[in-house]
């Protein structure tokens, strides 16, 4: 049997953000209050009153306890919302263009959660194309979905797989310093070879690493087979506009916005939605943040 996971990112993240503003204001508002009464009782043009100790005393108790609400409000709201709390997801791609055709929807709702977003590109595909300019639309393309923390190797292209070692230490280092909740990676159902040797690197990097997603890339074999789905509705057109920066590429066939919306459409169909991008699991570790006592 298959488990199919939806996740829909930005609207469950938008009502979590929007959460905390409102009860501080809340918090800064009661407080304004018992201020403002303080003020208006003790301190009343042609009303000459001292305060006693005891009516002193009850205006900062009144201040303390609504303080004191709205932080327990507060803790109670973290403890039930865990997919609010900020994630480090770290994109690993084999080529300049692999992050907007596989997951670009999905890397832009996580930057518009607010989450913390990093990708390597393992090499600057100049089997493909112009290595130059493949490295400027890398980083163009990474940029349109919010994405400004980019690092584009020089590995060799299409013979990823003699440089194994180096690109397993270079992920182990972006591991240990990001240190990334989230790793989003090519599947091992992929015909290109490249694709194939970066997700062998990565499980090998991240092999203590809790989640592992494994994307969509347009060279995918007949056995991708995802049992995660990202609405990504709300990015399409972002995504669309993302890998039209890859101009370099732009005479390829999975590089139109017909095919591009085309997969989003038919992932949407199977997740229930109108886009969606689909992933395979290495495994997925989810925080519900319920405690039993």
């Amino acid at each position: 049997m298959t488990l199919y996971v939806a996740v829909r990112m930005d609207r469950a993240l938008v009502s979590a953000e929007v959460g905390a503003p409102v009860r501080w204001m809340l918090l800064l508002f009661a407080s304004v209050l018992g201020l403002g009464y303080f003020f208006l009782i003790f301190h009343a043009p042609g009303v000459p009153h001292t305060p006693t100790q005891l009516e002193v005393l009850g205006t900062v108790a009144l201040c303390l306890v609504t303080a004191l609400f709205v932080v327990f409000i507060e803790a109670v709201h973290a403890r039930r919302s865990p997919d609010a709390q900020s994630k480090r997801v770290l994109v690993v791609g084999a080529h300049p263009d692999d992050l907007e055709l596989a997951c670009g929807g999905t890397v832009a709702s996580y930057v518009d959660g607010g989450h913390q977003v990093k990708v390597l590109v393992m090499s600057r595909g100049q089997q493909g194309g112009n290595p130059s300019v493949r490295l400027r639309e890398a980083h163009a393309g990474a940029a349109l979905l919010g994405v400004h923390d980019v690092t584009v190797h020089d590995f060799p292209d299409t013979q990823l797989s003699n440089a194994n070692g180096g690109m397993i230490r270079t992920i182990e280092r972006a591991i240990s310093t990001f240190a990334p909740t989230v790793i989003l990676t090519h599947s091992e159902h992929d015909h290109h070879q490249d694709h194939q040797a970066v997700h062998r690197a990565v499980l090998r990097a991240g092999r203590q690493a809790s989640s592992i997603l494994c994307f969509e890339s347009p060279s995918v074999t007949r056995h991708f087979n995802p049992a995660m789905f990202v609405d990504i509705d709300a990015f399409i057109d972002v995504k669309v506009k993302a890998v039209q920066t890859h101009r370099d590429q732009a005479g390829k066939p999975y590089m139109s916005s017909n095919r591009v919306r085309g997969i989003a459409a038919f992932r949407g169909a199977q997740a229930k939605c109108d886009y969606a991008e689909g992933f395979e699991l290495v495994r997925y570790l989810q925080n519900t943040g319920g405690r039993i006592s």
